[in-house]
């Protein structure tokens, strides 16, 4: 019998539990995952329920968005720290209907993999957000563009004088573009360059963040963590 080359990508299947309080856009969720190989293991409403199916599941990533019954504030944003606090190998994603970097700074905060924090617009970009919710479950990390582009803005407006601002213009526009998820050849696309200037770089952004060569992926959340969170 031949191998199924989806599982030979993907041998391990992707467990997943969602946390939204609207029925609808959760149901959306566990039928757009479905069907594309994510194994939807548990849903709940608010926070209590994401600590209790976390609890129970095991998951390799939550799902969550940020406002969540009572009060619709940053019930969610808790309650996903929390539960990775209590299951340090759970990746989050986060979603939101709006552009929040206070939100999106106490997310990176909380670890050094397995991140995203993404619009929920961004949900109908099927591919786009599939490949986000591989990502984070396999330890990178998957910030809205528009996520990053307020955090950028954040940190121009504040910090000074740290490494973060000896890298050049294209080097933070390499590291933005990184943060979003992008691979090099993607990159090499979006800036109109060759995959060896991409290369570079990269090289040199690892270089002035003192990120020694371990794993390249490692090294990529790093980097963007330590640009992300100059913005605090």
């Amino acid at each position: 019998m031949s191998a199924d080359p989806s599982h030979a990508m993907h041998p391990v299947p992707v467990r997943v539990v969602i946390v939204e309080d609207h029925a609808l856009l959760r149901e959306g969720l566990v039928a757009l995952l479905s069907e594309n190989g994510i194994d939807v293991v548990a849903t709940a409403e608010d926070g209590p329920g994401l600590l209790r199916i976390v609890a129970g599941h095991k998951p390799d990533l939550a799902i969550c968005d940020v406002r969540l019954p009572p009060t619709f504030t940053d019930e969610g944003i808790k309650a996903a720290i929390e539960a990775r606090s209590r299951q340090p190998s759970l990746a989050l994603l986060v979603l939101s209907q709006y552009v929040e970097p206070a939100y999106s700074q106490e997310l990176l905060a909380s670890g050094e993999s397995g991140v995203g924090y993404m619009l929920k617009e961004r949900v109908s970009e099927v591919r786009t957000f599939v490949d986000a919710v591989r990502r984070v479950a396999a330890g990178g990390t998957a910030l809205d563009r528009e996520v990053v582009s307020s955090l950028v803005r954040e940190h121009h407006r504040g910090v000074q004088g740290s490494t973060i601002d000896s890298l050049t213009p294209r080097e933070r526009e390499t590291l933005e573009l990184i943060a979003q998820g992008r691979t090099n050849a993607a990159i090499a696309r979006e800036l109109v360059v060759s995959l060896g200037a991409v290369e570079k770089h990269i090289s040199n952004i690892f270089g002035k963040l003192d990120l020694p060569a371990t794993d390249d992926d490692h090294r990529r959340v790093l980097a963007v963590l330590a640009y992300l969170r100059a913005a605090g």
